[in-house]
């Protein structure tokens, strides 16, 4: 039975087989992604930048639109975008891609995301987008802003995929926030950003995004640097004591 064959058959036999099983099918099907995967999960592992100066430090700002929260219960990646950042200066290397999905993103994801469902079908898969983006950020420190939803994702696919961990260092932008204004609650992209002085445009598009959290990384990387943070240790170190 064809690799498609299978998945119209699996569709046709429970209409709840969800959407990451098919997708796990369709990149266990081309052994070529897998391999480069799994080589450059051996190649890419977390340096000590823990004490590289702030000024110097390079990192990759990234942001996923997702189908939903819960990777686990089925939920898929849409798009992954990402800017390169060293110190406080955004340069103009930039990835994009989405990413191929057997199953239409409900509609207020499309609303929010502007994706569509015939956006998806010609997209390339999962295993050929996260071989690009291991390939952009080359063992950079990655930066996403609220950590945990995109590194919940990059866990789950590099599970699925290659049966080993996700094991590059994600930052938090918040980390700098709470260290630069404690008493600050809120923490939506879009309030930050605002109150930085920041300008919010292309919201909930990845590389949108991308972009403004790399904007806003720039502006509390100089904060946290004037209030005698000199790396990422001493960050770290205070949001233990901050709790």
């Amino acid at each position: 039975m064809r690799m498609n064959q299978m998945i119209q058959y699996l569709k046709q036999m429970s209409g709840k087989v969800n959407t990451s099983m098919y997708a796990s099918i369709q990149d266990q099907s081309n052994p070529h992604h897998i391999s480069m995967l799994r080589q450059m999960q051996k190649e890419i592992k977390m340096k000590n930048t823990l004490e590289v100066p702030l000024n110097e430090l390079r990192v990759v700002v990234f942001d996923l639109e997702t189908t939903g929260f819960f990777p686990n219960k089925g939920d898929a990646m849409l798009s992954i975008g990402a800017v390169k950042v060293t110190g406080e200066t955004i340069e103009e290397d930039t990835f994009y891609s989405l990413v191929q999905s057997n199953t239409a993103p409900s509609e207020e994801v499309t609303v929010l995301t502007g994706i569509k469902e015939e956006d998806l079908y010609s997209a390339p898969p999962l295993s050929e987008v996260l071989a690009q983006f291991y390939e952009f950020m080359k063992g950079h420190t990655l930066v996403a802003h609220h950590a945990k939803h995109e590194q919940s994702f990059m866990q789950h696919a590099t599970w699925s995929l290659m049966r080993s961990n996700f094991d590059h260092r994600i930052v938090d932008t918040s980390f700098l926030i709470r260290i630069v204004d404690p008493e600050q609650k809120g923490f939506q992209l879009e309030d930050c950003c605002t109150s930085s002085g920041i300008e919010v445009r292309d919201r909930h598009h990845a590389l949108g995004d991308a972009k403004m959290t790399a904007e806003l990384w720039c502006y509390y990387v100089k904060k946290v640097q004037e209030l005698g943070f000199r790396n990422l240790r001493e960050v770290y170190e205070r949001v233990a004591r901050l709790g």
